[in-house]
């Protein structure tokens, strides 16, 4: 046991802090497609440049830089078009120097492990928690090369650091790579550029509370009506007061519609993007604002009724229903997702696997889910786990993180509530003590299945062992066996069994004095010399 990391204690999550609903803008005319390409093109060069000062500011940036740069785009759009492209640039930025820190925390990892590999004799097996030599001289030798390489990276990652250097594009690096692998992303050098230039669009608001339905610059009235502020080269466009575009579109939002409708009603504060989606020729609008956090009820509360213990994998999810005891209820359950395929795919199928665990869990009445705190973030670099390849995609596929925000947020609608534990040896745990034990003739119980039991265990503050070992003195039941199956506060719970007399098979109704009483043998050889 000295050898085991400690196991932190479970909590309940946060809920979420804001929302964002999403709508399609249908009917629009030809003419407002131009005019939204139009302002999305223009502010889209504005956001371009104002990156590019910010980005050459660097550590040297302080508020007065930020208002000549506003200064400078309010000339040519607005004041308020200014604060969000602004705003933008800095979050943009903020995000580059948070991916920086993580790059130099990610090799200064792989560097230790191979100066490690590398000091220790070639074949050399490692310990419990220490990887141990290269296995031959060949890999020593390419290791070894690969450690100046990583060492010289480092080094130009930490000066861009220290510089405040960061390197960003506006559209997404991996749709500037795919330009140069239009083969292989099955795209024509037209349809390439459609999509690079619609992701440098800029057509985001942030809200007001006060101002009119709560946004100034993307106005969206209960009704449904949507009109833009154009900026100042575009205003001869205006087809309304006050240099402003209705677009023939009506929003109407399905999800939240009443919530929204409410909100602006109050002039409250809601940010808006206009966006266009170049593989089905759409365009969308996103509604999003802040809610106050969901206050958090204790963990007693939460487990009043059980827990749903749930063990996170690449395909599915493992369920299994606990009593307020951590007794295993029912059957175990299981909720398969597919992430192949594109962003908005994998999205779908791991939001409908979710909305059937809430299903299932309002159903059963529990009040709260336990998953597993995971993080593959600083696990899945290839110099950890050397030459286990599917293993470094099987934890890369898992979408760990996303799957719990995206769980807490469709959770706090339903008044469940999400316990994060600790995922420490839960899946050695429980195929250890629990797999054996809840497989039946007709029910096959995975490891997957035993990990969720430990996991609601765990969240419980209930050991994951079924029992605890017996004091050593016989194989009889002198002492009894333990068990931490019953509640806590149960008397006698650690106590002995009670003694009952008789046969030991209880297939014999006990006879006290016809087991004990001395009986004369019916053999002649069995018979003592003083007996008849």
């Amino acid at each position: 046991m000295a050898d085991l990391r400690p196991v932190a204690a479970p909590f309940v999550a946060l809920g979420p802090s804001g929302v964002a609903v999403r709508t399609r803008l249908k009917d629009l005319t030809p003419e407002d497609e131009m005019v939204l390409r139009l302002v999305g093109a223009h502010l889209g060069s504005l956001a371009s440049k104002d990156l590019k000062a910010r980005c050459a500011d660097g550590l040297e940036h302080s508020t007065g830089s930020w208002a000549a740069r506003k200064q400078d785009l309010t000339a040519e759009s607005s004041s308020r078009w200014a604060g969000s492209i602004t705003k933008a640039t800095h979050d943009q930025w903020a995000l580059a120097r948070r991916g920086q820190a993580a790059h130099v925390q990610s090799l200064e990892a792989g560097i230790t492990t191979i100066r490690h590999r590398l000091s220790l004799p070639v074949g050399e097996k490692g310990a419990k928690r220490a990887p141990g030599g290269y296995r031959s001289a060949h890999e020593w030798f390419h290791k070894a090369r690969r450690l100046q390489v990583l060492e010289g990276r480092l080094d130009q990652v930490r000066a861009g650091r220290d510089a405040g250097r960061v390197h960003v594009v506006r559209g997404g690096k991996r749709l500037l790579g795919t330009r140069h692998n239009l083969d292989k992303a099955q795209l024509t050098e037209a349809k390439w550029r459609e999509r690079w230039e619609a992701g440098r669009w800029f057509l985001q608001a942030d809200g007001e509370s006060g101002k009119g339905f709560g946004n100034e610059t993307i106005r969206i009235t209960p009704e449904g009506e949507v009109s833009i502020r154009l900026p100042a080269p575009c205003a001869g466009l205006a087809n309304a007061k006050y240099g402003r575009y209705v677009l023939a579109a009506k929003a109407r939002f399905a999800h939240r519609g009443q919530e929204w409708a409410d909100r602006v009603e109050a002039n409250r504060a809601v940010a808006y993007r206009i966006h266009y989606e170049t593989e089905r020729g759409r365009w969308y609008v996103d509604a999003s604002w802040q809610i106050p956090p969901t206050r958090t009820i204790p963990l007693e509360a939460a487990l009043a009724d059980g827990v749903i213990g749930v063990d996170t994998n690449a395909d599915h999810l493992a369920a299994w229903r606990l009593d307020t005891h951590g007794n295993p209820i029912g059957q175990p359950r299981r909720f398969f997702f597919d992430l192949s395929g594109n962003t908005q795919h994998r999205d779908a199928q791991l939001r409908h696997a979710l909305t059937r665990l809430l299903n299932w869990a309002k159903t059963c009445g529990v009040k709260a889910i336990a998953v597993e705190d995971l993080d593959f973030q600083a696990e899945k670099t290839r110099e950890k786990h050397g030459r286990k390849r599917r293993f470094r995609q099987l934890i890369s596929g898992m979408p760990t993180r996303k799957l719990r925000a995206r769980l807490t947020s469709m959770a706090d609608a339903t008044g469940i509530a999400i316990i994060a534990v600790d995922p420490a040896y839960t899946s050695k745990w429980g195929a250890q003590h629990w797999q054996k034990p809840m497989a039946s003739p007709t029910r096959r119980t995975t490891r997957h299945d035993a990990a969720s039991i430990a996991i609601g265990r765990r969240a419980q503050g209930h050991p994951i062992r079924r029992r605890t070992t017996p004091p050593r003195a016989h194989q009889s039941d002198v002492y009894g066996h333990r068990t931490v199956q019953a509640d806590r506060r149960a008397p006698g719970r650690e106590g002995s069994r009670p003694r009952i007399p008789g046969p030991r098979t209880r297939s014999v109704p006990p006879d006290a004095a016809s087991t004990r009483a001395t009986r004369t043998s019916t053999t002649v050889r069995g018979v003592r010399s003083d007996q008849v």
